[in-house]
């Protein structure tokens, strides 16, 4: 019955997208007040794609496998928290979910957005109605969650274990609210262009809906890798996973976007840079949809593999991009060129510079995660592009890239000078210094590393003076390039003190390096609701004779019959001790990997921090110059 509710509200969502559109053209053309029945009509398909989600999360939870989706994604011994978190961690409930978000999106923006023009307010509601019905015939057409199966069966499949995590639960959510949010800034964007809207006002409504989708997608990437840290056994924060950089790309060009939006509300300047970055970071969340859900992508997390609905998000993106490119063109009017003065030494020249540096990391990110792809398809070589080659062309650019972000909050609008700037160099010559003796603790002789950590501190240092000046009007700014300093300083330091060990240990054995001891103590067994645990106890002994339990699992599920291995990690204020156990087949050998990972609390940290100062300058009061 819930299936058959979910089904029927679809088709009433899909309706309801139908009556807005008629309304909405009729509206434009009539009265300068907006038509109550378009935003009616907004709640309504709102309304039936919510009863819709809650029809599939109720097949879920009461295991009606007479629904396929349900069938194949759970199972009667799953518990209930998975259950309800299942309903979206699949291909169709996922794409379910985004149009949840899509719909309760458009209709906020109509409660929120009164104070705008009635034309501006129509068009970017037809330009999201085209995207939401796009999703609506996907999901209709190829991904229906409320398929009926018979003879019903009597079980499920049940869901990936690796899924089956609280991070993992509310990742996809958080996520989408960065992704859907890039939606609002695409379809406002080309209403503004089309009107001749993209002015100052106008930088100072969407500003809020940016910042939104900027918090959620930075939330969103920070949870999916905390989760890959300690779920698949990595030890990493980062891998360059192909799943990682369809999130990331968007990130890049969201936060480029950002900060064109901020200059574009003090001088009315890079308009066109604005427009082109919001029809870009929408088509790379569209396009990061397509790359996961069309199976392509060779990934631990992907969700599809089926050409059809790769086939049809292709198809619906192109569309999108082709009408995009079509409004540009032949609607954009070119900025006037004698209101753009841009003096070499400004914090719109750093901004500017800083833009491009971005673009030139999204580019990498993108042609490190689509070349394989390509080339496969046209000469069927397999070929894995992994961190060197991303490392390689990113961090020497990273150099100037920080550099410019510490000198851009230190500068004036329109121009500036470095007069009474003479602690810029005592910060950097302590940087260096900094640098120079950890490179040489370390007996680490590489130019760029010292170049790049030099500049890290450089940063921090810079960031931690803005802070400390404590300026309220500026207090989301330093907050964030605070977390975002620590950030790239965390990840440096973890890379150069981490350390690892890989070996084979049987019971009673002891492993025995030059910095601790690994002492395989026992393994005990026991057994939870839908699987069996052996449970490994490891005596760690450093040097100075501190002693740390460690106890990774090896779970052994049900249904569906999968093994994984669960990390132990002990966290301090300095370091994370993180270690893993996997059978050796056919042995009575166990494989430990154990590693050591300096600063990975502070990484979290860090994006937390980031997410903070975005959410104090979406909530604070607006400051004049």
């Amino acid at each position: 019955m819930a299936s058959l509710i979910g089904l029927y509200s679809l088709f009433f969502g899909l309706i309801s997208s139908f009556f807005i559109i008629y309304f909405s053209i009729i509206n434009l053309k009539s009265s300068n007040i907006l038509d109550k029945r378009i935003s009616l009509f907004s709640f309504f398909q709102f309304f039936f794609v919510v009863v819709s989600f809650c029809g599939l999360i109720v097949s879920f939870v009461v295991s009606d496998f007479s629904n396929e989706t349900v069938f194949n994604h759970s199972h009667t011994t799953k518990p209930l928290f998975y259950k309800i978190s299942g309903t979206w961690g699949n291909h169709e409930g996922s794409l379910l979910l985004w149009l949840l978000v899509l719909t309760f999106f458009i209709y906020l923006f109509l409660l929120n957005s009164k104070d705008q023009r009635k034309d501006y307010r129509i068009l970017t509601l037809l330009f999201q109605e085209v995207i939401i019905i796009g999703f609506f015939i996907f999901l209709i057409k190829t991904s229906n969650p409320f398929n009926y199966i018979s003879p019903v069966p009597r079980e499920g499949l049940g869901l990936n274990p690796i899924l089956q995590d609280p991070a993992l639960a509310i990742h996809p959510p958080i996520l989408y609210l960065g992704y859907v949010g890039s939606s609002i800034i695409f379809s406002s964007a080309l209403a503004g262009v089309t009107l001749n809207y993209i002015s100052k006002d106008w930088a100072k409504h969407i500003k809020k809906w940016v910042f939104i989708s900027w918090i959620f997608l930075t939330l969103g990437i920070l949870l999916g890798s905390i989760w890959a840290y300690y779920e698949l056994g990595w030890g990493g924060f980062w891998f360059w996973d192909p799943v990682e950089n369809v999130s990331l790309m968007p990130w890049l060009s969201l936060t480029t976007l950002l900060h064109c939006i901020l200059v574009l509300e003090k001088r009315n300047i890079l308009t066109s840079w604005v427009v082109i970055l919001s029809i870009t970071t929408f088509a790379l969340s569209m396009c990061g949809t397509f790359l996961v859900r069309s199976g392509i992508l060779n990934s631990v997390h992907t969700f599809a593999n089926d050409p059809e609905r790769g086939l049809y998000i292709l198809t619906f993106l192109f569309i999108l991009i082709f009408m995009s490119i079509f409004v540009f063109f032949f609607f954009h009017k070119n900025e006037n060129k004698t209101s753009i003065n841009f003096f070499w030494l400004s914090k719109e020249t750093s901004i500017l510079v800083n833009n491009w540096f971005m673009m030139y990391f999204l580019i990498v990110v993108f042609i490190g995660t689509v070349y394989p792809i390509f080339l496969e398809v046209i000469t069927s070589e397999k070929i894995s592009v992994g961190p060197p080659f991303f490392h390689k062309l990113i961090i020497p650019f990273l150099i100037p890239f920080l550099i410019f972000m510490a000198l851009g909050p230190q500068l004036k609008w329109i121009k500036s000078d470095l007069q009474n700037k003479l602690y810029l160099m005592l910060f950097l010559f302590v940087s260096l210094i900094l640098t120079i003796s950890i490179i040489r603790k370390l007996n680490i002789d590489l130019f760029t590393i010292t170049i790049l950590l030099t500049a890290a501190f450089f940063l921090f240092f810079i960031t931690v003076r803005d802070f400390l000046k404590k300026k309220v009007k500026n207090l989301s700014q330093n907050i964030t390039h605070f977390g975002f300093s620590l950030l790239i300083l965390s990840i440096l330091l973890n890379n150069i003190f981490s350390s690892e060990v890989i070996t084979n240990l049987k019971i009673g054995e002891t492993f025995v390096s030059d910095k601790f001891k690994i002492y395989f103590e026992s393994i005990k067994q026991n057994e939870e609701q839908n699987y069996k645990a052996v449970t490994g106890k490891f005596n760690i002994i450093d040097l100075n004779g501190d002693k740390e339990i460690l106890n990774p699992e090896l779970r052994i599920y049900n249904q569906p019959n999968i093994v994984t291995s669960e990390a132990d990690i002990k966290t301090n204020l300095l370091t994370d001790k993180f270690i893993t156990m996997n059978l050796v087949q056919n042995q009575d050998y166990f494989n430990i990997r154990y590693q050591v990972k300096p600063f990975m609390l502070w990484i979290w940290i860090s994006v937390i921090m980031i997410c903070f100062g975005g959410l104090i300058s979406l909530f604070k009061k607006r400051y004049e110059n």
